[in-house]
């Protein structure tokens, strides 16, 4: 039976970040608000969690899930190759509604989905995303609703969609945008956007002005 817990009351959110943590330790899926939509989230480094949470959505392994993370810090043990341009997009735009797509570390013991060795990462703007990811490390995140359907803005639209799958709903109210984060491909060596959400070429080509654009 899933578990909700209304984050805009401090008790019920104490509780409920508590249960989340201890959810998703246990391999189990919990849906968290961001800054951008609602997110359903998982441990990243428990391949049946996130195989799990793509079952739970309806999706394949060739969309591979996305990570979130509670600090810029949290990169150094993820990624490698990363390039001075992609460390000025984290300067300038984390937390927030941008998408970093970049090589991860060999050794990580994660299976994501067809991946190809890369990871879309994101430090999101949201304080109850940011204090469980703070709390329980990186979470392999997508957006909390069945494939093919609009992403939720709040909790009670996650809810009916994805029912029982999920052990904990962390309800922070309407999340402040339904704009999908925009990402940028840091793999080369010239950053590429590959979709264009809450922020445009002009304002990311202002850190970074060789930024193309991909077809």
């Amino acid at each position: 039976m899933a578990r909700r817990y209304d984050c805009n009351d401090a008790t019920d959110r104490a509780t409920g970040l508590r249960e989340a943590a201890s959810a998703v330790r246990r391999g189990e899926l919990v849906v968290l608000p961001t800054d951008t939509v609602y997110g359903i989230g998982a441990d990243a480094f428990s391949a049946d969690a996130v195989a799990d949470l793509l079952a739970a959505k309806g999706r394949g392994r060739t969309m591979p899930t996305p990570v979130l993370i509670g600090s810029p810090n949290t990169l150094h043990g993820l990624v490698t190759d990363f390039s001075e341009q992609a460390w000025e997009l984290v300067d300038a735009f984390w937390p927030g509604a941008l998408t970093l797509v970049a090589k991860h570390q060999p050794s990580l013991q994660w299976d994501l989905g067809d991946t190809r060795g890369t990871v879309a990462i994101r430090m999101p703007l949201h304080p109850v995303a940011i204090e469980l990811l703070t709390e329980v490390g990186p979470m392999a995140v997508s957006s909390a609703n069945l494939t093919g359907h609009p992403a939720p803005e709040n909790c009670d639209a996650a809810q009916e969609m994805l029912g029982d799958s999920v052990s904990v709903y962390l309800d922070g109210g309407p999340t402040p945008a339904n704009i999908p984060s925009s990402i940028v491909d840091v793999t080369g060596r010239v950053p590429v956007l590959l979709r264009a959400g809450a922020l445009d070429a002009e304002e990311l080509r202002k850190v970074v002005p060789d930024l193309e654009v991909a077809n």
